[in-house]
């Protein structure tokens, strides 16, 4: 038998059939009906791989991503077109992709929670009836990959981060691919979307800019899902007390709060632990060691009502309570922990004490469903067939954070683009990138307040992808259509400043 194999593998035309490596340039396109918001919509879906070129114009990677088109409007040209991205920096994008904007998404309960069996279903708050949506992975996510030079070999570790694998790095090769991508399916004249989630907002913020300036491309909007920092610095006093109304919005979904607090709305609630948080605990915080005993006493005691927590642990973290804590501790008593993505999901380590949690048990949830349903959906029902792995998260690191710059430069492209809005989306629960954080860097964008009314917040009572929750599903979908509405330019309104 091992003989017999050795002849089989050793065959030229055979042999080919065993390398596990993907098409540089691959295309398949199947077409579809589904209902959104009650109408029906004709649809297709072209799922391939696009080339990254370097300056010598030679392949050294190739994306894989899935466009879905509207098929039964008839001007294209006036259609939006919206590209997303999801971040990590190396995760796929499957998460927006088939469970938020795309027509196809993931079976799970009303709460985000998997079922079996594993699979797909309609999603009927698409924005694909009003947008032409293109999702794609980034080098070594989904079935992308790093390819090999004419010689068969890989550039190293170091040239391929140097390539892919940072900030800049990131943006600059995303730029250049989008404008190919483009170029290809005919959509210059479309007016276009941004939409990124987690790091995937660090990305959309840089390429705002770098295909303004890079591409000639201008964008009339830029959607920040869970947003990072997008290099506005959040530090010192303001990391600590930033945490606070993530906090007690948390303590809230769980029924730890007051009752005064648990008998209100949770939007009602929120913005008197928000206006705390900057006029009380901030100042605080910033007096350190030299804060009079009075004031550090009545700031523990209401940090404590708003955040659930004992004054006892609040005093002993000196004010500055971290969220791995918070995630031990808020259910410490029920032998249970929060999630850090979601802190609705809950945990159960092996041991109770400790000061932070043994697992993510959001992320073990969502990998749960997740996982099987892109794999299932990709294969048999979009027709793309490869024994590549399907990376949910892939080798990206270590991941060049330096020089980023992306949220000054995306209030840049702003200035530079009158037609450029911007809104944010975050859930309440998230405490990776939580709600407050999003705010202060909405505010923090545009210090001049000049562009303030391009700029605008959504929360959900959900976490990192709120889209998850089934009310937030189609209350998100809800917003991002009306945000692509509502920037559209009135035919021959021009893109300038009045004086």
């Amino acid at each position: 038998m091992a003989f017999g194999a050795s002849l089989l593998l050793s065959h030229p035309l055979l042999a080919d059939t065993f390398d596990r490596n993907i098409e540089a340039e691959s295309q398949v396109v199947t077409q579809h009906k589904t209902t959104i918001k009650g109408d029906r919509v004709s649809y297709s879906a072209t799922t391939g791989t696009q080339p990254v070129w370097n300056e010598e114009g030679s392949a050294v990677a190739t994306l894989f991503y899935t466009y879905y088109q509207r098929t039964d409007i008839k001007n294209q040209n006036e259609r939006p077109l919206l590209i997303s991205f999801n971040g990590g920096p190396g995760s796929a994008s499957v998460w927006m992709h088939v469970a938020y904007t795309g027509p196809r998404i993931l079976r799970i309960d009303d709460e985000g929670y998997p079922v079996q069996p594993y699979g797909v279903e309609t999603n009927p708050y698409s924005v694909l009836d009003v947008a032409d949506i293109v999702f794609v992975n980034p080098v070594n996510t989904g079935y992308s990959r790093v390819l090999e030079d004419k010689d068969g070999k890989l550039p190293s570790k170091d040239k391929q981060k140097e390539m892919f694998f940072g900030v800049n790095a990131d943006i600059q090769y995303l730029a250049e691919w989008i404008n190919t991508f483009v170029t290809r399916y005919n959509r210059w004249r479309s007016p276009k979307y941004l939409i990124g989630e987690s790091y995937g907002t660090t990305r959309v913020s840089g390429l705002a800019l770098e295909l303004q300036n890079a591409q000639w491309m201008y964008l009339n909007g830029v959607v920040l899902v869970s947003p990072t920092d997008i290099g506005i610095k959040r530090e010192g006093p303001v990391e600590a007390a930033n945490r606070l109304p993530y906090f007690a919005a948390t303590a809230w979904h769980h029924n730890k709060l007051a009752p005064e607090f648990q008998a209100m709305e949770l939007e009602a609630f929120l913005p008197q632990v928000e206006e705390f948080t900057l006029n009380k605990l901030i100042p605080a915080l910033a007096k350190g060691a030299f804060i009079s005993q009075d004031e550090k006493t009545q700031i523990i005691a209401q940090m404590a009502r708003y955040s659930g927590l004992n004054e006892k642990v609040i005093e002993q973290s000196n004010l500055d309570v971290s969220e791995a804590f918070f995630w031990k501790e808020l259910l410490r008593n029920e032998g249970k922990t929060l999630g850090r993505l979601d802190s609705r999901y809950l945990g159960i380590d092996e041991k109770e004490v400790g000061d932070r949690p043994d697992y993510w048990a959001e992320l073990t949830s969502w990998l749960h469903s997740f996982t099987p349903a892109i794999n299932y959906y990709l294969r048999e029902e979009l027709n793309y067939k490869t024994d590549v792995k399907y990376n949910m998260f892939g080798p990206v690191h270590p991941w060049d954070r330096s020089d980023d710059k992306t949220g000054p430069n995306l209030r840049q492209a702003m200035a530079q683009n009158p037609y450029l809005n911007v809104m944010i989306q975050s859930g309440y629960y998230d405490g990776a990138t939580n709600y407050f954080d999003a705010k202060y860097s909405m505010w923090q964008l545009d210090p001049s307040g000049k562009m303030k009314d391009r700029l605008s917040f959504k929360g959900y009572r959900s976490g990192h992808m709120m889209y998850l929750r089934r009310e937030d599903l189609q209350k998100s979908n809800e917003d991002l259509r009306q945000f692509i509405l509502n920037t559209l330019p009135e035919s021959g309104e021009a893109a300038r400043y009045p004086r």
